[in-house]
Protein backbone atom coordinates (compact mmCIF):
# COMPACT_ATOMS: atom_id res chain seq x y z
CA UNK A 1 0.00 0.00 0.00
CA UNK A 2 2.71 2.42 1.36
CA UNK A 3 4.33 1.92 -2.56
CA UNK A 4 1.66 2.49 -4.58
CA UNK A 5 0.31 5.41 -2.34
CA UNK A 6 4.08 6.67 -3.38
CA UNK A 7 4.06 5.86 -6.85
CA UNK A 8 0.52 7.28 -7.18
CA UNK A 9 1.46 10.88 -5.41
CA UNK A 10 4.44 10.96 -7.49
CA UNK A 11 3.27 10.29 -10.94
CA UNK A 12 0.45 12.87 -10.04
CA UNK A 13 2.24 15.25 -8.62
CA UNK A 14 5.57 15.74 -10.87
CA UNK A 15 4.82 13.69 -14.44
CA UNK A 16 1.25 13.58 -15.16
CA UNK A 17 -0.16 16.92 -14.11
CA UNK A 18 2.46 18.64 -16.11
CA UNK A 19 2.48 16.86 -19.59
CA UNK A 20 -1.59 16.58 -19.23
CA UNK A 21 -2.09 19.99 -18.80
CA UNK A 22 1.10 21.31 -21.07
CA UNK A 23 0.22 18.14 -23.89
CA UNK A 24 -3.91 19.80 -24.02
CA UNK A 25 -3.43 23.51 -24.00
CA UNK A 26 -0.53 22.78 -26.64
CA UNK A 27 -2.73 20.97 -28.91
CA UNK A 28 -5.92 23.55 -28.25
CA UNK A 29 -3.27 25.98 -29.66
CA UNK A 30 -2.09 24.26 -32.34
CA UNK A 31 -5.49 23.56 -33.61
CA UNK A 32 -6.45 26.68 -33.05
CA UNK A 33 -9.44 25.37 -30.53
CA UNK A 34 -10.53 22.22 -32.65
CA UNK A 35 -13.23 21.43 -29.55
CA UNK A 36 -15.09 25.01 -30.05
CA UNK A 37 -14.22 25.94 -33.42
CA UNK A 38 -15.44 22.82 -35.07
CA UNK A 39 -17.41 21.85 -32.88
CA UNK A 40 -20.89 22.01 -34.79
CA UNK A 41 -19.24 19.83 -37.55
CA UNK A 42 -18.53 16.97 -35.49
CA UNK A 43 -21.89 16.34 -34.80
CA UNK A 44 -23.20 16.47 -38.21
CA UNK A 45 -19.87 13.70 -38.49
CA UNK A 46 -21.76 11.60 -35.91
CA UNK A 47 -24.40 10.85 -38.04
CA UNK A 48 -22.25 10.12 -41.81
CA UNK A 49 -23.14 6.69 -42.54
CA UNK A 50 -19.71 4.56 -43.56
CA UNK A 51 -19.28 3.98 -47.29
CA UNK A 52 -19.01 0.36 -47.22
CA UNK A 53 -22.50 -1.08 -46.50
CA UNK A 54 -21.80 -2.90 -42.96
CA UNK A 55 -18.95 -1.13 -41.96
CA UNK A 56 -17.92 0.23 -38.81
CA UNK A 57 -19.87 3.60 -39.17
CA UNK A 58 -18.45 6.89 -36.94
CA UNK A 59 -21.28 7.06 -34.50
CA UNK A 60 -20.95 2.93 -33.94
CA UNK A 61 -16.84 3.77 -32.94
CA UNK A 62 -18.25 6.52 -30.54
CA UNK A 63 -20.80 4.39 -28.76
CA UNK A 64 -17.98 1.76 -28.04
CA UNK A 65 -15.22 4.50 -26.69
CA UNK A 66 -17.57 5.94 -24.99
CA UNK A 67 -19.50 2.86 -23.66
CA UNK A 68 -15.85 1.70 -22.00
CA UNK A 69 -15.76 5.98 -20.82
CA UNK A 70 -19.11 5.50 -19.16
CA UNK A 71 -19.34 3.65 -16.49
CA UNK A 72 -18.25 3.49 -12.47
CA UNK A 73 -16.05 6.74 -13.13
CA UNK A 74 -18.79 8.58 -13.73
CA UNK A 75 -20.59 8.06 -10.74
CA UNK A 76 -18.19 6.68 -7.86
CA UNK A 77 -14.97 8.48 -9.09
CA UNK A 78 -16.59 11.96 -9.01
CA UNK A 79 -17.81 10.97 -5.63
CA UNK A 80 -14.10 10.01 -4.66
CA UNK A 81 -12.74 13.56 -6.28
CA UNK A 82 -15.43 15.52 -4.30
CA UNK A 83 -14.55 13.80 -0.60
CA UNK A 84 -10.81 13.85 -1.77
CA UNK A 85 -10.38 16.74 -2.64
CA UNK A 86 -13.00 19.15 -2.50
CA UNK A 87 -15.72 20.91 -4.31
CA UNK A 88 -12.66 22.82 -6.16
CA UNK A 89 -12.23 19.08 -7.83
CA UNK A 90 -15.01 19.49 -10.71
CA UNK A 91 -13.58 22.66 -12.13
CA UNK A 92 -10.33 20.88 -12.81
CA UNK A 93 -12.16 18.09 -14.30
CA UNK A 94 -13.61 20.49 -16.59
CA UNK A 95 -10.65 21.77 -17.46
CA UNK A 96 -8.90 18.33 -18.05
CA UNK A 97 -12.00 17.56 -20.14
CA UNK A 98 -12.22 20.76 -22.03
CA UNK A 99 -8.45 20.89 -23.27
CA UNK A 100 -8.78 17.03 -23.31
CA UNK A 101 -11.07 17.14 -26.34
CA UNK A 102 -8.11 18.88 -28.22
CA UNK A 103 -5.51 15.89 -27.40
CA UNK A 104 -8.42 12.91 -28.07
CA UNK A 105 -9.06 15.13 -31.39
CA UNK A 106 -5.02 14.61 -32.20
CA UNK A 107 -4.53 11.10 -30.86
CA UNK A 108 -7.99 9.34 -32.69
CA UNK A 109 -7.23 11.28 -35.84
CA UNK A 110 -3.31 9.82 -35.47
CA UNK A 111 -5.13 6.45 -35.11
CA UNK A 112 -7.34 7.00 -38.32
CA UNK A 113 -4.08 7.64 -40.76
CA UNK A 114 -1.87 5.02 -39.22
CA UNK A 115 -4.94 2.21 -39.27
CA UNK A 116 -4.24 -1.03 -40.87
CA UNK A 117 -6.39 -3.00 -43.48
CA UNK A 118 -8.14 -6.09 -41.95
CA UNK A 119 -8.27 -9.71 -44.03
CA UNK A 120 -12.41 -9.18 -44.42
CA UNK A 121 -11.74 -5.31 -45.72
CA UNK A 122 -12.39 -3.66 -42.44
CA UNK A 123 -9.80 -1.76 -40.48
CA UNK A 124 -8.09 -1.79 -37.16
CA UNK A 125 -5.15 0.23 -35.38
CA UNK A 126 -4.44 2.13 -31.97
CA UNK A 127 -1.33 4.22 -30.77
CA UNK A 128 0.62 0.73 -30.82
CA UNK A 129 0.40 0.44 -33.72
CA UNK A 130 1.18 4.36 -34.85
CA UNK A 131 3.41 3.84 -32.50
CA UNK A 132 5.40 1.21 -34.56
CA UNK A 133 4.16 2.33 -38.16
CA UNK A 134 5.02 6.07 -37.88
CA UNK A 135 8.55 5.68 -35.48
CA UNK A 136 9.60 2.48 -36.76
CA UNK A 137 9.88 1.35 -32.71
CA UNK A 138 8.32 -2.50 -32.41
CA UNK A 139 9.83 -1.82 -28.34
CA UNK A 140 7.82 0.96 -27.85
CA UNK A 141 4.35 -0.17 -29.47
CA UNK A 142 4.53 -3.54 -27.41
CA UNK A 143 5.33 -1.76 -23.93
CA UNK A 144 2.24 0.43 -25.24
CA UNK A 145 0.15 -2.70 -25.61
CA UNK A 146 1.01 -4.18 -22.27
CA UNK A 147 0.63 -1.27 -20.27
CA UNK A 148 -2.80 -1.19 -21.86
CA UNK A 149 -3.85 -5.12 -21.16
CA UNK A 150 -2.49 -4.13 -17.78
CA UNK A 151 -4.74 -1.25 -17.05
CA UNK A 152 -7.82 -2.46 -18.97
CA UNK A 153 -7.94 -6.25 -18.20
CA UNK A 154 -6.28 -5.98 -14.60
CA UNK A 155 -6.77 -2.66 -12.96
CA UNK A 156 -9.55 -0.90 -14.43
CA UNK A 157 -11.59 -3.93 -14.52
CA UNK A 158 -10.88 -5.19 -10.67
CA UNK A 159 -11.86 -1.51 -9.68
CA UNK A 160 -15.30 -1.40 -11.75
CA UNK A 161 -16.12 -4.55 -10.02
CA UNK A 162 -15.09 -3.56 -6.35
CA UNK A 163 -17.29 -0.24 -7.56
CA UNK A 164 -20.35 -2.46 -8.80
CA UNK A 165 -20.44 -4.06 -5.36
CA UNK A 166 -20.03 -1.15 -2.76
CA UNK A 167 -23.35 0.18 -4.22
CA UNK A 168 -25.24 -2.44 -2.48
CA UNK A 169 -23.30 -1.50 0.79
CA UNK A 170 -26.89 0.76 2.00
CA UNK A 171 -28.63 -2.29 1.73
CA UNK A 172 -29.41 -4.40 4.80
CA UNK A 173 -28.32 -7.70 3.47
CA UNK A 174 -24.77 -6.75 3.15
CA UNK A 175 -22.02 -8.25 4.35
CA UNK A 176 -18.36 -6.68 4.44
CA UNK A 177 -17.19 -10.66 3.88
CA UNK A 178 -19.95 -12.38 2.08
CA UNK A 179 -21.99 -9.78 0.21
CA UNK A 180 -18.59 -9.03 -1.95
CA UNK A 181 -17.60 -12.88 -2.45
CA UNK A 182 -21.21 -13.50 -3.61
CA UNK A 183 -21.33 -10.33 -6.03
CA UNK A 184 -17.88 -10.67 -7.46
CA UNK A 185 -18.60 -14.16 -8.44
CA UNK A 186 -21.70 -13.18 -10.08
CA UNK A 187 -20.38 -10.68 -11.85
CA UNK A 188 -17.09 -12.82 -13.09
CA UNK A 189 -19.72 -15.54 -14.30
CA UNK A 190 -22.09 -12.92 -16.34
CA UNK A 191 -18.58 -11.74 -18.05
CA UNK A 192 -17.29 -14.93 -18.51
CA UNK A 193 -20.80 -16.23 -20.07
CA UNK A 194 -20.43 -13.32 -22.61
CA UNK A 195 -16.32 -13.77 -23.08
CA UNK A 196 -16.91 -17.26 -23.80
CA UNK A 197 -19.62 -17.03 -26.60
CA UNK A 198 -22.57 -17.38 -24.81
CA UNK A 199 -23.40 -13.92 -24.25
CA UNK A 200 -24.59 -12.10 -28.11
CA UNK A 201 -27.84 -11.70 -26.04
CA UNK A 202 -26.84 -10.33 -22.71
CA UNK A 203 -24.17 -7.81 -24.57
CA UNK A 204 -27.05 -6.77 -27.04
CA UNK A 205 -29.74 -5.85 -24.24
CA UNK A 206 -27.23 -4.09 -21.64
CA UNK A 207 -26.03 -2.36 -25.18
CA UNK A 208 -29.58 -1.13 -25.90
CA UNK A 209 -30.20 -0.16 -21.91
CA UNK A 210 -27.23 1.79 -21.04
CA UNK A 211 -27.59 4.95 -23.65
CA UNK A 212 -31.05 4.49 -22.10
CA UNK A 213 -29.80 4.56 -18.27
CA UNK A 214 -27.47 7.76 -19.59
CA UNK A 215 -30.27 9.32 -20.54
CA UNK A 216 -32.08 8.44 -17.36
CA UNK A 217 -29.50 9.69 -14.68
CA UNK A 218 -28.72 12.58 -16.62
CA UNK A 219 -32.59 13.67 -16.18
CA UNK A 220 -32.34 12.35 -12.51
CA UNK A 221 -29.61 14.76 -11.87
CA UNK A 222 -31.45 17.47 -13.82
CA UNK A 223 -34.52 16.91 -11.38
CA UNK A 224 -32.21 16.93 -8.20
CA UNK A 225 -30.88 20.36 -9.18
CA UNK A 226 -34.20 21.81 -10.03
CA UNK A 227 -35.01 21.17 -6.95
CA UNK A 228 -32.63 22.28 -5.22
CA UNK A 229 -32.05 25.08 -7.39
CA UNK A 230 -31.68 27.70 -4.54
CA UNK A 231 -28.53 26.80 -3.26
CA UNK A 232 -26.63 26.61 -7.36
CA UNK A 233 -25.47 29.81 -6.28
CA UNK A 234 -23.52 28.89 -3.43
CA UNK A 235 -22.52 25.71 -5.30
CA UNK A 236 -21.02 27.35 -8.00
CA UNK A 237 -19.19 30.05 -5.61
CA UNK A 238 -17.70 27.05 -3.66
CA UNK A 239 -16.14 25.35 -6.89
CA UNK A 240 -14.54 28.38 -8.18
CA UNK A 241 -13.56 29.64 -4.65
CA UNK A 242 -11.79 26.37 -3.50
CA UNK A 243 -10.33 25.82 -7.32
CA UNK A 244 -8.57 29.05 -7.26
CA UNK A 245 -7.18 28.77 -3.47
CA UNK A 246 -3.57 28.21 -4.60
CA UNK A 247 -2.27 28.43 -1.45
CA UNK A 248 -4.22 25.24 -0.09
CA UNK A 249 -3.37 23.75 -3.65
CA UNK A 250 0.48 24.35 -3.88
CA UNK A 251 0.67 24.16 -0.05
CA UNK A 252 -0.62 20.45 0.32
CA UNK A 253 -0.70 19.65 -4.06
CA UNK A 254 -1.10 15.62 -2.89
CA UNK A 255 -4.46 16.36 -1.49
CA UNK A 256 -5.47 19.26 -3.29
CA UNK A 257 -8.31 19.55 -5.77
CA UNK A 258 -6.45 19.84 -8.70
CA UNK A 259 -4.83 16.72 -8.14
CA UNK A 260 -7.80 14.90 -7.63
CA UNK A 261 -10.02 16.51 -10.54
CA UNK A 262 -7.03 15.88 -13.02
CA UNK A 263 -6.83 12.26 -11.86
CA UNK A 264 -10.69 11.26 -11.55
CA UNK A 265 -11.30 13.53 -14.89
CA UNK A 266 -8.67 11.36 -16.59
CA UNK A 267 -10.03 8.04 -15.25
CA UNK A 268 -13.68 9.07 -16.70
CA UNK A 269 -12.70 10.83 -20.04
CA UNK A 270 -9.35 8.79 -21.14
CA UNK A 271 -8.53 11.68 -23.27
CA UNK A 272 -4.86 11.29 -23.90
CA UNK A 273 -4.77 7.72 -22.43
CA UNK A 274 -4.44 6.25 -25.25
CA UNK A 275 -7.69 3.54 -25.24
CA UNK A 276 -10.27 5.52 -27.56
CA UNK A 277 -7.81 5.48 -30.81
CA UNK A 278 -8.07 1.61 -30.73
CA UNK A 279 -12.48 2.18 -31.81
CA UNK A 280 -11.47 5.40 -33.63
CA UNK A 281 -9.31 3.18 -35.53
CA UNK A 282 -11.96 0.93 -36.92
CA UNK A 283 -14.57 3.63 -38.39
CA UNK A 284 -15.11 3.56 -41.97
CA UNK A 285 -14.85 7.09 -42.93
CA UNK A 286 -13.53 9.76 -46.09
CA UNK A 287 -11.39 11.11 -43.84
CA UNK A 288 -9.00 10.98 -40.67
CA UNK A 289 -10.63 14.06 -39.51
CA UNK A 290 -13.67 13.02 -39.36
CA UNK A 291 -13.50 10.21 -36.36
CA UNK A 292 -11.09 12.81 -34.59
CA UNK A 293 -13.64 15.13 -34.25
CA UNK A 294 -15.93 12.53 -33.19
CA UNK A 295 -14.18 11.09 -30.35
CA UNK A 296 -13.48 14.97 -28.79
CA UNK A 297 -17.75 14.75 -28.71
CA UNK A 298 -17.23 11.38 -26.42
CA UNK A 299 -14.43 12.86 -24.30
CA UNK A 300 -17.38 16.00 -23.53
CA UNK A 301 -20.28 13.85 -23.27
CA UNK A 302 -18.16 11.74 -20.75
CA UNK A 303 -17.33 14.63 -18.23
CA UNK A 304 -18.87 17.91 -19.07
CA UNK A 305 -22.36 16.03 -18.75
CA UNK A 306 -22.29 12.45 -16.96
CA UNK A 307 -19.99 13.75 -14.34
CA UNK A 308 -21.04 17.05 -14.32
CA UNK A 309 -23.87 15.25 -13.63
CA UNK A 310 -23.08 13.49 -10.61
CA UNK A 311 -21.19 16.34 -9.22
CA UNK A 312 -24.44 18.87 -8.99
CA UNK A 313 -26.12 15.66 -7.33
CA UNK A 314 -23.74 15.34 -4.92
CA UNK A 315 -23.57 19.01 -4.17
CA UNK A 316 -26.75 20.04 -4.40
CA UNK A 317 -28.64 17.30 -2.03
CA UNK A 318 -27.32 19.08 1.49
CA UNK A 319 -25.06 16.00 2.28
CA UNK A 320 -22.04 16.16 3.95
CA UNK A 321 -19.56 13.86 3.09
CA UNK A 322 -17.14 14.34 5.44
CA UNK A 323 -18.94 11.84 8.06
CA UNK A 324 -19.04 9.36 4.85
CA UNK A 325 -16.28 6.56 4.21
CA UNK A 326 -17.69 5.11 0.73
CA UNK A 327 -18.15 6.98 -2.37
CA UNK A 328 -20.97 4.79 -3.75
CA UNK A 329 -22.68 5.86 0.17
CA UNK A 330 -22.16 9.39 -0.83
CA UNK A 331 -23.62 9.30 -3.75
CA UNK A 332 -27.07 6.87 -2.33
CA UNK A 333 -27.27 9.48 0.72
CA UNK A 334 -27.55 12.12 -1.79
CA UNK A 335 -30.45 10.92 -4.04
CA UNK A 336 -32.24 9.59 -1.02
CA UNK A 337 -32.08 12.88 0.55
CA UNK A 338 -34.21 14.22 -2.72
CA UNK A 339 -35.48 11.71 -3.74
CA UNK A 340 -36.24 9.19 -1.15
CA UNK A 341 -35.93 5.37 -1.75
CA UNK A 342 -36.25 5.13 -5.30
CA UNK A 343 -32.81 7.46 -5.30
CA UNK A 344 -30.44 4.14 -3.95
CA UNK A 345 -32.36 1.91 -5.88
CA UNK A 346 -31.94 3.66 -9.28
CA UNK A 347 -28.39 3.84 -8.62
CA UNK A 348 -27.56 0.30 -7.54
CA UNK A 349 -29.76 -0.40 -11.22
CA UNK A 350 -27.27 2.28 -13.06
CA UNK A 351 -24.19 0.87 -11.48
CA UNK A 352 -24.84 -2.28 -12.41
CA UNK A 353 -25.83 -1.80 -15.95
CA UNK A 354 -22.74 0.49 -16.63
CA UNK A 355 -19.85 -1.37 -14.63
CA UNK A 356 -21.25 -4.36 -16.57
CA UNK A 357 -21.03 -2.96 -20.24
CA UNK A 358 -17.49 -1.46 -19.14
CA UNK A 359 -16.03 -4.96 -18.02
CA UNK A 360 -17.14 -6.39 -21.27
CA UNK A 361 -16.11 -3.19 -23.37
CA UNK A 362 -12.44 -2.90 -21.84
CA UNK A 363 -12.07 -7.18 -22.90
CA UNK A 364 -13.39 -6.25 -26.07
CA UNK A 365 -10.03 -4.02 -26.48
CA UNK A 366 -7.95 -6.66 -25.49
CA UNK A 367 -8.34 -8.71 -29.36
CA UNK A 368 -7.06 -6.02 -30.94
CA UNK A 369 -3.69 -5.43 -28.83
CA UNK A 370 -3.03 -9.51 -28.37
CA UNK A 371 -3.15 -9.81 -32.20
CA UNK A 372 -0.29 -6.73 -32.38
CA UNK A 373 1.71 -8.36 -29.99
CA UNK A 374 1.51 -12.02 -31.48
CA UNK A 375 1.71 -10.40 -35.17
CA UNK A 376 -1.43 -12.68 -35.59
CA UNK A 377 -4.59 -14.17 -34.13
CA UNK A 378 -3.41 -16.18 -31.21
CA UNK A 379 -4.13 -19.53 -30.10
CA UNK A 380 -7.60 -20.77 -28.93
CA UNK A 381 -5.74 -21.61 -25.95
CA UNK A 382 -4.18 -18.88 -25.28
CA UNK A 383 -6.88 -16.88 -25.77
CA UNK A 384 -8.99 -19.46 -23.32
CA UNK A 385 -6.30 -18.69 -20.70
CA UNK A 386 -5.80 -14.57 -21.01
CA UNK A 387 -9.72 -14.85 -20.88
CA UNK A 388 -9.43 -17.14 -17.61
CA UNK A 389 -7.41 -14.63 -15.68
CA UNK A 390 -9.21 -11.47 -17.11
CA UNK A 391 -12.12 -13.29 -15.13
CA UNK A 392 -10.56 -14.55 -12.44
CA UNK A 393 -9.12 -11.05 -11.98
CA UNK A 394 -13.10 -9.38 -11.67
CA UNK A 395 -13.92 -11.92 -9.02
CA UNK A 396 -10.68 -10.69 -6.93
CA UNK A 397 -11.17 -6.92 -7.39
CA UNK A 398 -14.89 -6.89 -5.57
CA UNK A 399 -12.79 -8.13 -2.29
CA UNK A 400 -9.95 -6.00 -2.61
CA UNK A 401 -9.31 -2.79 -0.64
CA UNK A 402 -10.42 0.52 -2.73
CA UNK A 403 -7.56 2.60 -1.96
CA UNK A 404 -5.11 0.24 -3.34
CA UNK A 405 -7.42 -0.94 -6.43
CA UNK A 406 -7.76 3.02 -6.86
CA UNK A 407 -3.98 4.06 -6.93
CA UNK A 408 -3.48 0.83 -9.41
CA UNK A 409 -5.70 2.10 -11.89
CA UNK A 410 -4.21 5.31 -11.59
CA UNK A 411 -0.92 3.92 -11.55
CA UNK A 412 -1.39 1.60 -15.01
CA UNK A 413 -3.23 4.60 -16.73
CA UNK A 414 -0.32 6.94 -15.69
CA UNK A 415 1.93 4.44 -17.68
CA UNK A 416 -0.38 4.74 -20.69
CA UNK A 417 -0.20 8.48 -21.08
CA UNK A 418 3.40 8.57 -20.49
CA UNK A 419 4.03 6.83 -23.13
CA UNK A 420 1.29 8.00 -25.50
CA UNK A 421 1.61 11.22 -25.26
CA UNK A 422 5.36 12.01 -26.06
CA UNK A 423 4.34 9.99 -28.94
CA UNK A 424 1.63 11.81 -30.41
CA UNK A 425 2.93 15.10 -29.59
CA UNK A 426 6.12 14.32 -31.68
CA UNK A 427 3.50 12.91 -34.55
CA UNK A 428 0.92 15.52 -34.10
CA UNK A 429 2.05 17.64 -37.20
CA UNK A 430 0.47 14.76 -39.28
CA UNK A 431 -3.12 15.66 -37.58
CA UNK A 432 -2.52 18.87 -38.15
CA UNK A 433 -1.76 18.84 -41.39
CA UNK A 434 -4.77 16.19 -41.95
CA UNK A 435 -6.94 19.33 -40.20
CA UNK A 436 -5.50 21.99 -43.05
CA UNK A 437 -6.99 19.87 -45.73
CA UNK A 438 -10.11 18.67 -44.39
CA UNK A 439 -10.77 22.05 -43.28
CA UNK A 440 -9.98 23.48 -47.18
CA UNK A 441 -12.04 20.99 -48.58
CA UNK A 442 -14.76 21.77 -46.48
CA UNK A 443 -14.58 25.37 -47.36
CA UNK A 444 -14.27 24.04 -51.00
CA UNK A 445 -18.31 22.25 -50.42
CA UNK A 446 -16.87 19.22 -50.96
CA UNK A 447 -17.13 15.98 -48.74
CA UNK A 448 -13.30 15.75 -47.55
CA UNK A 449 -11.69 12.99 -48.77
CA UNK A 450 -7.86 12.16 -47.00
CA UNK A 451 -4.87 10.56 -49.55
CA UNK A 452 -1.59 9.48 -48.11
CA UNK A 453 0.41 12.43 -49.96
CA UNK A 454 -1.67 15.04 -48.52
CA UNK A 455 0.46 14.17 -45.42
CA UNK A 456 3.81 12.95 -46.92
CA UNK A 457 3.20 9.50 -46.55
CA UNK A 458 1.90 8.24 -49.81
CA UNK A 459 3.01 4.23 -50.42
CA UNK A 460 3.22 3.98 -46.40
CA UNK A 461 0.02 3.58 -45.22
CA UNK A 462 -2.29 0.76 -45.87
CA UNK A 463 -5.35 3.01 -46.48
CA UNK A 464 -5.73 6.27 -47.79
CA UNK A 465 -3.72 5.28 -51.36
Amino acid sequence: MKFTDSMDSFLYTYVLVIILIAAGIYFTIATKGVQVRMFRDALRVIMEKPAKKGSVSSFQALMVSTASRVGTGNIIGVASAIMLGGYGAVFWMWVIAFIGGATAFIESTLAQVYKKRAVNGGCYGGPAYYIEAALHSRVLGVAFAIAMILTYAGGFNMLCSYNLQSTFKSYSFYNDTVTPIVIGAITAFLVAFCLFGGGKRIVKVTSTLVPFMGCAYVLVAVIVVILRAPVLPAVFSRIFHEAFDFHAIFGGFVGSCMMYGIKRGLYSNEAGVGSAPNAAAAADVSHPVKQGLVQMISVFIDTLILCTCTAFLCLCSGVDPSGITDNATYVQEALHAVLGGFGPVFLTVSMVLFAFTTLIGNLFYMDNLLIYLHKKIPSGRFMLGFRLAAVLLIFAGASMKASLLWNLADILMGFMAIINIPVIVTLHRTALTALKDYCAQRRAGKNPVFKAETVGLEGKLDFWE
